[in-house]
């Protein structure tokens, strides 16, 4: 089992490709709207892109119309860290996950959005991988 800890900045550097490092290791952001998440409406998991890490799932998901993907909890508060960030003169809530210290994006209280936390966890879409569930019976 790799401890994603301990993976090197340079072995960051070959597992992910240029976008996928500026913001999952370097806390930047995608452009709003254009994530392979934003509208998402199936069924299934959504994955740390680093780990692998199950963080959120599709029925925690809703339309916020904020250009990314929202959610109102993650799979489980321990998948999860949040920490104050200073950055770019504000100060929000960053979504790191706790499996391999990856940036995932930021999470918002009270906005109003008729949720059961009145949360919103905005996150990257790049940050993530989707798999889909199968409901259907057969």
């Amino acid at each position: 089992m790799t401890d994603f800890k301990l993976i090197s900045d340079a072995e960051w550097r070959e597992r992910l490709n240029a976008e996928e490092y500026r913001v999952l290791r370097q806390a930047g952001t995608e452009a709003p709207f254009k994530g392979a998440y934003t509208d998402t409406t199936d069924e299934g998991i959504y994955s740390c892109r680093a780990c692998g890490i199950e963080l959120f799932r599709s029925n925690q998901k809703f339309q916020s119309h904020c250009g990314w993907p929202s959610f109102f909890s993650p799979l489980a508060g321990d998948r999860i860290i949040e920490r104050t960030d200073y950055s770019h003169g504000m100060v929000r809530t960053e979504v790191i996950c706790a499996n391999c210290d990856s940036h995932l994006g930021h999470v918002f209280a009270g906005e109003g959005y008729n949720t059961p936390t009145d949360l919103r966890y905005c996150i990257n879409s790049i940050s993530l991988t989707f798999a889909p569930t199968d409901n259907s019976s057969e």
